[in-house]
This record gives structure tokens, sequence and C-alpha cells, in this order.
């Protein structure tokens, strides 16, 4: 697994949830080496090795939403890379105010 730099989608991933939430804190881990043993990579040759990731955000964006609605902002920022490829998504979304 090569961590020296990210590859696309992660990078578009990072610039997206920065535009659109503004968080204080986003980590980002690739996962996708993982997962490259499943029906669907298979059948992707291996996947492009960037389709699963790890999410862990803290936005004030988040404040007063539930789960299930901050899942939906992440998801509605990441529409089109989930459209192009990206399979699956692992997140921890959080306020400023529950990491203290």
């Amino acid at each position: 697994m090569d961590t020296a730099s990210p590859g696309p989608i992660e990078t578009s991933i990072r610039d997206k949830l920065v535009e659109s939430l503004q968080p204080t804190s986003l980590f980002i881990t690739n996962d996708s080496w993982q997962h490259r043993h499943h029906a669907p990579m298979r059948a992707q040759g291996g996947g492009n090795g960037e389709t699963h990731f790890s999410v862990q955000i803290v936005s004030d964006a988040f404040q007063g939403k539930t789960t299930m609605q901050r899942h939906r902002m992440v998801y509605f920022a990441l529409s089109e890379e989930l459209a192009q490829g990206l399979h699956s998504l692992s997140l921890k979304t959080k306020t400023t105010d529950e990491m203290q």
C-alpha cells in the first residue's frame, strides 16, 4: 500500500468536504487495500485503489443534526465520487463541542 501521496479520489474527498463543511479537523484513511478481494472490486480488476475510505470529520456545520443528517451531508458533498466508483465510506462525524 502506497501512503506517500493521496490519489485523485482522496484529494477530491478532502477538497469537497473542506469546501462544504469547513471542518476544524479532517482525517481521511484509504482502506481500499483491505477490500481488494471483494467481488465488486475483483470485477473492476481490483478497483482503482480508491474505493473504500474512513473519514473522521469535526465540523460545526453538524450542530443540531442527527447522525443520519450528518452522514447525508457528507454523501451529498461526495455524490459525484459515489456515482463514479467510490464504494464505501465509514464516517465519524462530530461537532467541536462533542470533541471536548
